[in-house]
């Protein structure tokens, strides 16, 4: 064979081996590519669901801190002998929970007095519809030993669409955080001996 024509051949072998190699390479980077495409918006979901599932939880956690906090006062007397409005202490419970939840119609607040704990009687928080029932609303701390509960409502609107299933227990897509506090007031009048 002429070394022209060897030489040609040899070097067309060497290109189509390199262009071949390439070809290969490329179709991996593809189909790593055609992967990720599939399972990305799974991934992003997912992690978007956890997220808002924690966003959540600190959401509960924050409620209920700021339930109890706003409840001590009743139970030491502060808000009776501050005589305290509704919207007085729906505000220092907004002050806690302000940077998380917003303190609009979505939180509701019911407290509500009792001679004994025997006597408690509170109704379900959600009305056939499965919409937060707005009668909920009472503001009655009691007197010294009286056994109060604290209730607060938050309603919460899930936005992951697959968590929709599973977190919403409303209507409208929404998930009822709550929080409370049961407790007797303690004898904050030094006229009253004790409960």
């Amino acid at each position: 064979m002429n070394p022209v024509a060897q030489t040609w051949i040899t070097k067309t072998n060497v290109r189509l081996r390199r262009t071949a190699q390439r070809m290969r390479e490329g179709a991996r980077a593809g189909s790593a590519a055609i992967e990720f495409a599939l399972i990305a918006p799974i991934f992003f979901v997912l992690l978007m669901g956890t997220m808002e599932v924690g966003i959540m939880f600190f959401a509960q956690f924050t409620l209920q801190n700021a339930v109890m906090s706003a409840a001590r006062m009743i139970r030491t007397g502060q808000v009776a002998t501050a005589n305290m409005t509704a919207a007085q202490f729906r505000t220092s419970i907004c002050n806690n929970i302000s940077p998380i939840l917003a303190c609009d119609g979505n939180l509701q607040i019911d407290v509500e007095s009792y001679a004994n704990f025997s006597s408690v009687n509170f109704a379900n928080p959600l009305t056939a519809s499965n919409t937060l029932d707005p009668s909920l609303n009472n503001f009655s701390t009691g007197n010294v030993c009286s056994v109060v509960l604290v209730r607060a409502f938050y309603t919460w609107s899930v936005v992951t669409p697959l968590l929709t299933p599973f977190m919403v227990n409303m209507a409208n897509n929404e998930h009822l955080l709550t929080a409370t506090a049961a407790f007797r007031n303690e004898p904050y009048n030094t006229s009253v001996a004790g409960c």
